[in-house]
């Protein structure tokens, strides 16, 4: 066990890093989604209505959006590893907590209690990844992370889902999280050292905090950023949210079909983020950026187009742009928050809190806008998806344009 960090990590070291920093930064995401596929049978089980069941995954993301506002300025103040160890261990506990939950108001309780926690694991991962790595390599950790955060939602109901057709119950998948966090924290203990000096932290408490998102949000470059993660995530947000009703309702695709375009996505997603890893070796950072917005809002306006008046295609004017869409989303989320902690390095864990609270903030604003509209109509998600990318890329190219980035030397 290491209680004080190297100036750089690389080899074994550097790949055991990378895989306990992947694991905290996936773990909140995969513990939003595992237990849909569960709701009607907990929903049963409780005696809760469905919308006491869908407000304990609201509390969750709740929790995530918290977590990493609370935890990540802490963190420059009081160190990355013990907050680590304590976030690690309370979420293992309240993922039991859920496992044993008797009502649904107390499930609830226990999931936001899991989310804050889980949500401590995302922004400290992110924070002690820029403490350790800088260039190429910050970028490549970003890109696997980013994949991870996007990847786990949209795999973790499949995941589910055969748990609960192995088990039959619903708790199983708590009880799951439950070991899965507690192996993370031994992990922790053992293998993640200190890396915030104590010459490098910040103290002052609350209005230090304060100065610090002060500070950040009148950096033109890094507000550009935060708006980009936020608005790509909205786009994704929307697609999660809205593609089952659209797409098995208006179109008529069957469950099974829609899982496989579900899957092919986000297959997309992932293959390009891994690849992104590579591709910030030889080109820019910011330029990938501007390229996976920019592809990415040109389909946006194609699934418009379609959706609205391309009746006669049907599928076919709906299914390519789509996968463009969500695809990009592996150039766009890791690249925009590499850069935007990048830019907040002189406070990491407040940098890397504002990132990830406006990633799971960006889709809590959409989702309701993905029911309005007629039942089943895919107009509502083609905005909501095209409105995302179309600001995501105008932030990006307004807000950024004219600065020099810290991280401009990454090739």
């Amino acid at each position: 066990m290491t209680t004080s960090a190297p100036g750089t990590v690389a080899g074994r070291r550097l790949a055991v890093l990378t895989v306990l920093l992947g694991g905290l930064t996936a773990f909140g995401p995969l513990s939003m989604d595992l237990y849909l596929p569960a709701f009607p049978r907990l929903a049963a089980d409780l005696g809760a209505t469905q919308a006491q069941v869908q407000l304990t995954l609201t509390a969750d993301v709740l929790g995530l959006v918290a977590g990493q506002l609370v935890l990540g300025p802490l963190s420059d103040a009081w160190g990355r590893r013990r907050l680590l160890l304590g976030s690690t261990a309370l979420c293992a506990l309240a993922s039991l907590l859920c496992a044993l939950a008797p009502t649904v108001g107390a499930l609830t309780v226990w999931r936001f209690v899991q989310g804050f926690a889980g949500g401590g694991g995302i922004v400290l991962a992110r924070a002690v990844a820029a403490d350790l790595t800088t260039g190429v390599a910050a970028a490549r950790l970003f890109s696997l992370f980013m994949t991870l955060s996007s990847g786990a939602p949209i795999i973790a109901p499949v995941i589910g889902g055969a748990l609960l057709a192995w088990t039959g119950d619903w708790r199983v998948v708590f009880h799951l999280l439950a070991v899965l966090n507690a192996v993370l924290a031994v992990a922790v203990w053992r293998a993640i050292p200190e890396t915030l000096p104590e010459e490098r932290r910040h103290r002052g408490g609350l209005r230090q905090t304060g100065r610090a998102f002060a500070a950040l949000v009148r950096d033109r470059a890094f507000l550009g950023y935060a708006l980009t993660v936020a608005l790509a995530y909205a786009a994704l947000f929307g697609y999660i949210s809205g593609s089952s009703f659209a797409l098995q309702q208006h179109y008529g695709l069957s469950a099974s079909a829609f899982s496989a375009v579900f899957a092919l996505n986000a297959a997309g997603m992932v293959l390009l983020g891994l690849a992104n890893a590579r591709l910030v070796a030889r080109f820019a950072v910011r330029r990938l950026l501007v390229l996976g917005l920019s592809v990415s809002a040109v389909a946006a306006v194609v699934l418009v187009l379609g959706v609205t008046a391309g009746a006669g295609l049907g599928l076919l004017a709906v299914l390519p742009p789509l996968f463009v869409v969500i695809t990009t989303r592996g150039l766009v989320a890791s690249n925009a928050t590499v850069l935007g902690v990048q830019r907040g390095a002189s406070a990491a864990g407040s940098a890397s809190a504002v990132l990830g609270a406006c990633m799971f903030g960006g889709g809590i604003l959409v989702t309701p806008l993905v029911g309005l509209g007629p039942e089943g109509s895919p107009v509502p998600m083609a905005l909501v998806v095209a409105g995302g990318a179309l600001a995501a890329l105008l932030a990006t190219v307004v807000l950024t344009r004219s600065t020099t980035e810290p991280v401009a030397a990454i090739r």
